[in-house]
């Protein structure tokens, strides 16, 4: 069984998603820091990051679409807010696999505990913001 999804709320996500890397990534933000934490050059040409930018849309996508459809599973499972269950969910996913993998792998690759924290951190705002997105809007027929 396929939980109730929302998909225009998956859409939205997805593009709050690029909106919140586009801004946490900007050189005014954290690009700068990042860029040197990761040992990434900042110089190129867009055509450098198409592949990056499409794999980022297809990833975030599935991200949204997994957290809308856990979201509904666990407002049928515990009830109350929609947007509650939403954040929630959001936030023990992000807890549960992002941040616990991110720090593993981090911590075998050497990569500095401020690259980690900054990753971490995007990944915890973006999941968030996500949330919001999916909680407001419960797909039709759930509350």
């Amino acid at each position: 069984m396929i939980p109730e999804i929302n998909y225009w709320t998956v859409v939205l996500a997805t593009l709050s998603s690029m909106i919140v890397g586009t801004v946490w990534y900007t050189p005014k933000v954290f690009g700068t820091r990042w860029a040197k934490l990761a040992n990434v050059s900042m110089e190129g040409t867009g055509k450098d990051a198409v592949v990056p930018i499409a794999v980022t849309v297809l990833v975030s996508f599935l991200t949204a679409w997994v957290l809308a459809g856990a979201t509904t599973i666990a407002w049928h499972f515990y009830e109350g807010s929609y947007l509650v269950s939403a954040l929630v969910t959001s936030i023990l996913l992000w807890a549960g696999f992002t941040a616990a993998r991110f720090i593993t792998h981090d911590a075998f690759e050497g990569r500095p505990s401020g690259l980690t924290v900054m990753n971490i951190a995007h990944e915890l705002v973006t999941l968030v913001v996500m949330a919001v997105i999916i909680g407001v809007w419960p797909p039709a027929g759930t509350v």
